[in-house]
């Protein structure tokens, strides 16, 4: 008689979950299957997903190792949830991967390039010390040592892989494998010819430490009240390339005192950054620096990052330079005539390795990534892009049994390549996978096995099931804040519509590009005071038209500094000031918090000081900071958490054991006013501090503004760093909102990150109120809810990469939706389509 099999869990079960604002959550998640969590910005969907799922997968995998580590991770502790039972191994790629150094590649980092430089080591032609080629051959390709030319008898080392990697011997002696070399410009030095030293011509006489400069050139003898560009060209090299020397100088203060040096040192233009360059490892301070540099193509590898000599070897013409600089469309193309060029021995070889190439490129065509290149360095990659290669070298690992973790993937896609992500999920799950992702594009939602919705609001307001079923179910549900988005019963036009006719009353902003990057002769132009947004695949060339042109354009041209080289033609409108808006977090580390960035903990130190406590102990303002050793806690030293390290692994923090996470010590924290220690305000939510604050009008002021922006379920001792893209751009915007804006264009770089739909009609509502303080808005979009709230649209394309550049389209969100050359019009349409055909139902 046979055995019955054994029942396999069919649901990882989580009862208890406790993290962050999740209110002992039970939850039933299907395994094996496509799982979307959705809910409202801060609802509690992450925690769930990345601070339970992930955190304790990863826990169960760390508590595998050795005793050591275990040991240490026990002191760590478990999630807080009180069971997680049948819970696969988890993988996790988030919201933000971290941004790429200067050596990472789209090669690099999909690990393509390292299968490249294999198949050119075995199957590549090398060339003798002497110029003779030498076909490739099985010896060759075996015996990677010492091979002897034909020709002329020399012995010599053919290349192997790790030589053709140029962040290690292939490096080029000149850059040292960068591919460019940078130069002090002068013209970048001088701020402004027609101010004078003493006003501030030079730039690099601005950096920390050197505001006295002009002082030092007055006493070596170079007029500082003459406009620069008066100057005689002698005492302009003085400006630019005098000698350091030591003289005295009398320093007036603006309280009237006059401090005296007796051995101030000039240090002329370039020296200002060259110094500064030498002796400082800040990021932000470096950032600073390089303003003063062009960047031009190192002139011993032309770009290749390469010694020249590793270029001489080549399959069927080509060197491993040359492949790199293919769009993937075309090395997919020309990989696939290698092994037909080779000698018949070698074609299992050849057709394995091809084989294992073409498998690590099909990933980035299916995640619509085929325009790249291997050789695009990993930093002007966005978002989208960064997260969707991780995915694809996540996805060849060809693993099963795993939980894929994923948060917010659609960032930066196109909906034309959502089908694509799609099908990775699918997948993966076929694999024998299990995936939950963490994401609010309606298309991603309505396209899963079982959505689990969090909420309904945020913060303190959330962490409970709000729904949990299959889409149809979720997509009727009365319950859902989702479900008007899938049925399209939701309001797209949040915004009244300006006639045709008067999108242009304010002024035409105008710009022509020349040639940059994929674009080539586009002029455009868009209205003044009105909501612009800029669409189109990725690689499509938004950035570089935006970010690379009208913004470098416009701060030139205020500066009366000459346009970028590449730009033609700039009207800017009497635009002024322009204010980048991204989705990098706000501060660095965990010191930063919502009430440091916003100015409220200035105000709160204030108050806390001038309590009778505080006056009678002798406390000042400094007392209430965290980051002053008199008031921070000694164990963690104001940051709330300690950190562990576990041998080999990525440091773990946990909470502080003695101040559990409130910061301060306990002096400190004996001090109140109105009943609550500091401790106590910043646990509190935004709303939750407006009534507390309501006499106070600075601090409330701010509280009411981050209240408007939908940001009011933050704590106020939350850190910044942990901020979703879209809270960390309505952060930014909260010191702009409420003063006039005339002459100031605010451009937004996928300002729809991490926002429900619900939570982008409320973003809408921020961008209406720059607009009606006379700002003009712009923003790189991809959600089509965003574009279609617009009062201009503005359509790169077709295509990506070498297939973009193009201005296919302009015109209001509804002419942009009936032009047939538009790709983005296409899913406008249809998501203008899906709301009106239900609503008129």
């Amino acid at each position: 008689m046979s055995q019955p099999q054994p029942q396999l869990p069919r649901f990882i079960k989580v009862r208890g979950a406790r993290v962050n604002n999740l209110k002992n959550l039970d939850v039933d998640i299907p395994l094996h299957r496509y799982v979307a969590i959705t809910g409202r910005s801060g609802s509690g969907k992450s925690s769930l997903a990345m601070g339970v799922l992930y955190a304790e997968g990863a826990r169960r995998y760390l508590n595998a190792l050795s005793t050591f580590t275990r040991r240490r991770i026990n002191q760590v502790g478990k999630a807080a949830v009180d069971s997680v039972d049948y819970l696969p191994s988890a993988l996790a790629l988030k919201q933000r991967p971290s941004v790429p150094g200067v050596r990472s590649t789209v090669g690099t980092m999909s690990e393509s390039l390292n299968i490249l430089r294999l198949v050119f080591s075995r199957l590549g032609a090398p060339v003798c010390p002497n110029g003779h080629r030498l076909a490739p051959t099985l010896d060759i390709a075996s015996n990677m040592g010492r091979v002897t030319c034909p020709t002329c008898g020399v012995t010599f080392t053919a290349p192997g892989a790790e030589d053709f990697a140029f962040n290690a011997g292939g490096a080029c002696p000149t850059c040292g494998g960068l591919g460019e070399v940078r130069q002090l410009d002068a013209s970048l030095l001088i701020a402004d010819e027609t101010q004078t030293l003493r006003e501030g011509a030079v730039a690099s006489w601005h950096l920390p430490g050197r505001n006295f400069m002009p002082i030092v050139a007055d006493g070596i003898g170079i007029p500082i009240d003459v406009p620069y560009k008066d100057l005689s060209p002698e005492m302009k090299e003085q400006v630019l390339h005098g000698k350091k020397r030591h003289v005295a100088i009398n320093i007036p203060s603006s309280k009237g005192k006059i401090f005296h040096m007796d051995n101030a040192v000039y240090e002329n233009a370039f020296a200002a950054v060259e110094d500064s360059m030498a002796t400082t490892k800040n990021e932000r301070t470096l950032a600073k620096l390089n303003k003063f540099y062009t960047f031009s193509t190192c002139p011993t590898c032309h770009g290749t990052r390469l010694k020249p000599a590793l270029l001489q070897q080549t399959i069927n013409g080509q060197n491993i330079a040359e492949l790199c600089e293919l769009p993937l469309t075309d090395l997919r193309a020309f990989a696939d005539t290698i092994v037909a060029g080779l000698p018949a021995e070698m074609h299992e070889m050849g057709t394995n390795l091809v084989g294992e190439l073409q498998e690590s490129l099909q990933p980035m065509f299916d995640l619509g990534l085929d325009y790249l290149t291997l050789s695009r360095p990993g930093a002007t990659l966005s978002t989208g892009e960064l997260q969707r290669i991780q995915l694809g070298r996540t996805l060849r690992s060809a693993t099963t049994g795993v939980l894929y973790v994923l948060d917010e993937p659609s960032v930066g896609l196109h909906p034309a390549n959502v089908t694509g992500l799609i099908k990775t999920f699918r997948a993966l799950v076929r694999q024998g996978n299990s995936v939950v992702v963490v994401d609010h594009d309606p298309r991603i939602i309505a396209a899963a096995d079982d959505v689990l919705e969090i909420g309904p609001g945020a913060g303190k307001n959330g962490g409970t099931v709000v729904d949990h079923g299959p889409v149809d179910a979720i997509a009727q549900s009365p319950r859902s804040l989702i479900a008007p988005f899938l049925n399209g019963t939701a309001t797209l036009r949040e915004r009244p519509r300006v006639p045709d006719d008067q999108l242009f009353d304010h002024g035409t902003l105008q710009l022509a590009v020349h040639h940059r990057f994929n674009i080539d002769d586009v002029h455009v132009k868009l209205p003044k005071n009105r909501l612009t947004t800029v669409t189109g695949m990725s690689g499509a060339g938004k950035t570089t038209l935006i970010l690379d042109s009208l913004i470098p354009a416009i701060e030139a041209d205020v500066a009366h500094r000459p346009l970028p080289a590449h730009v033609k033609q700039l009207d800017r409108q009497k635009i002024r000031h322009v204010v980048t808006v991204d989705s990098v977090p706000v501060g660095k580390n965990v010191r930063s918090t919502v009430a440091t960035y916003t100015d409220i903990l200035n105000h709160l130190r204030k108050l806390f000081a001038a309590t009778p406590l505080a006056q009678e102990k002798g406390y000042t303002t400094s007392r209430f900071s965290y980051n002053v050793t008199a008031g921070a806690c000694p164990v963690c030293g104001g940051t709330g958490q300690i950190s562990l390290d576990v041998q080999y692994l990525p440091d773990i923090t946990e909470e502080c054991p003695q101040c559990h996470g409130q910061r301060y010590n306990r002096e400190t924290l004996a001090v109140k006013w109105h009943g609550y220690s500091i401790a106590d305000v910043l646990a509190l939510s935004v709303d939750e501090a407006l009534p507390v604050f309501q006499d106070q009008a600075a601090i409330e002021r701010i509280l009411r503004t981050l209240h408007d922006m939908g940001l009011g379920y933050l704590l106020l001792g939350e850190s910044t760093p942990a901020l979703s893209g879209g809270e960390a751009q309505r952060l930014k915007l909260v010191s702009r909102l409420g003063k006039r804006q005339t002459g100031t264009l605010f451009v937004f770089d996928e300002p729809t990150v991490g926002l429900h739909p619900l939570d982008i009609q409320q973003l809408i509502k921020v961008f209406d109120q720059l607009l009606q303080q006379g700002a003009t808005v712009l923003a790189i979009e991809h959600d089509m809810e965003l574009v279609a709230n617009a009062d201009y649209v503005l359509d790169m394309g077709p295509g990506g990469g070498r297939n973009g550049g193009q201005l296919v389209a302009s015109g209001t969100p509804q002419a942009v939706s009936e032009n047939p050359a538009s790709i983005t019009g296409h899913y406008l349409k249809q998501e203008m389509t899906h709301f009106q055909a239900k609503q008129s139902d």
